[in-house]
């Protein structure tokens, strides 16, 4: 029997690469994707399953298997929604902000109950499934370049040395957050925020991300 979200698919909805934004098949999408979210962050990967996923979601299993076809392809989907609904990044015009506002919006997500628990099921699970550790990626991707140009806009003011390698700037003010949080155990508040911040652009202005050669 077909559940009330599958029941409104056109027939061409739900096969690979027909999917339509914004279109009916998107709202399925949507749903099963934010229990996959729940799932994985209540029990972490190892303990994720297909079926289970469709029954939270409240579609037909077939749905599920046909579309993702297997619990990577579902997280390595999880993420790229996840990439494509994070916030954009700040434009206040100083690089200090730009940085700090960054470091705020990582260090907001890895102690939020559901997004800390979700980043560490799927870098744990990274580590030894090359689909999702390759889906990770892009993700990061994805956002170190939504926040680049922050650098690349400061060289262009004068604020940094030209040559600063934009990306790894903004690698470096995620970078001690994350050791907090998976490492040491630190306290991951707003301070240790604002001082990942202070410490790349106090870096930065000293030249030490610039590419030489």
């Amino acid at each position: 029997m077909l559940t009330e979200l599958e029941a409104h698919l056109e027939p061409d909805e739900g096969r690979p690469g027909t999917v339509r934004p914004g279109g009916r098949t998107a709202r399925v999408r949507a749903t099963v994707l934010r229990a996959a979210g729940d799932a994985l962050a209540e029990q972490g990967f190892d303990h994720l399953d297909l079926a289970e996923i469709a029954r939270r979601a409240g579609v037909g299993k077939t749905t599920v298997y046909r579309r993702w076809g297997s619990v990577a392809g579902l997280v390595a989907d999880l993420l790229t929604d996840m990439a494509e609904q994070s916030l954009p990044r700040a434009r206040t015009g100083s690089v200090a902000e730009d940085l700090r506002a960054n470091a705020r919006l990582v260090q907001r997500t890895l102690t939020d109950p559901r997004q800390g628990a979700l980043f560490k099921a799927v870098i744990a699970a990274a580590v030894c499934d090359a689909r999702t550790a390759e889906a990770l990626h892009r993700f990061y991707d994805t956002r170190i370049a939504e926040w680049a140009p922050c650098v690349e806009e400061a060289v262009e003011r004068g604020e940094l040395p030209e040559g600063t390698d934009a990306r790894e700037v903004v690698r470096a003010v995620s970078a001690p957050l994350y050791y907090r949080l998976l490492a040491s155990g630190d306290p991951l508040d707003e301070a240790a925020a604002d001082r990942a911040a202070e410490a790349v652009v106090a870096a930065a202005r000293a030249g030490v991300y610039v590419v030489r050669g």
